[in-house]
């Protein structure tokens, strides 16, 4: 499972970390600049509070011309008419995609058997006022897991997480993740991870895997899964 672009620590294990350089047809460069505007474009609509009705009319039908020229202009198969490939779900990805507008600006990185993120939650990412939804903590860790576990070769589907929210996470400010299988028995996996900010752990979550057999593999995945590919970490009965 290739992890997104970050950086390399001396004593990372052989994963890939560059995703700028997939080789797919969909996550291309200028794909990736549309998704990394577009992602500015969801922080100015949610954080500008001074501007007149005038520009935002303006706004709304520039955007409005930019869509109807990428649908007028799309000749290909839509997101769910595509191959069943885990390659190309990592590029959508609503947390790790960097062809996914949606997905917070992390920087994701092995450090041992440890996987770390480091990013700030952007605006959109709000819940209670100033701090981040606890719903996309939950979804970070979800994420960070599976990826621990694929680092360390034993990836999986998730089978429970359990998050303990220890204080508010601020949004917008530094924080990391950081993710480490603690056990394996079998097929199962249980693996944790720390949400810190400032350097106060803010959340931290459990969560139990399960390797699919390869027959499930091929039932979710497609053929390409059980010879190729690593199963996505995404909750489903294995």
């Amino acid at each position: 499972m290739a992890l997104p672009a970050g950086e390399r620590d001396a004593a990372d294990v052989d994963v890939d970390l560059d995703t700028s350089h997939t080789g797919s047809d969909f996550a291309t460069a200028e794909r990736l600049r549309l998704a990394a505007a577009t992602r500015d474009l969801v922080d100015a609509v949610v954080s500008t509070r001074g501007v007149d009705d005038a520009t935002l009319a303006r706004a709304a039908d520039a955007v409005s011309r930019v869509v109807d020229d990428l649908r007028a202009t799309d000749t290909g198969p839509g997101a769910f008419d595509l191959e069943r490939s885990h390659r190309e779900y990592e590029h959508r990805s609503p947390l790790v995609g960097r062809a996914s507008p949606v997905a917070p600006p992390f920087t994701w990185r092995t450090s041992g058997d440890r996987v770390q993120a480091d990013g700030a939650f952007p605006t959109a990412c709000e819940g209670p006022p100033g701090y981040v939804h606890g719903g996309w903590v939950a979804l970070a860790f979800d994420e960070i897991l599976g990826l621990a576990n694929a680092v360390a070769g034993h990836p999986g589907m998730t089978g429970r997480l359990t998050v303990r929210y220890r204080r508010p996470t601020p949004l917008r400010r530094d924080v990391r993740f950081t993710g480490w299988v603690e056990r394996v028995d079998g097929r199962r996996i249980v693996t944790r991870a720390t949400l810190e900010a400032d350097g106060t752990v803010t959340a931290e979550a459990e969560g139990l895997f399960v390797q699919p057999t390869a027959e499930r593999r091929r039932e979710y995945f497609g053929n390409d899964a059980v010879s190729t590919e690593e199963p996505p970490s995404r909750s489903a009965e294995a």
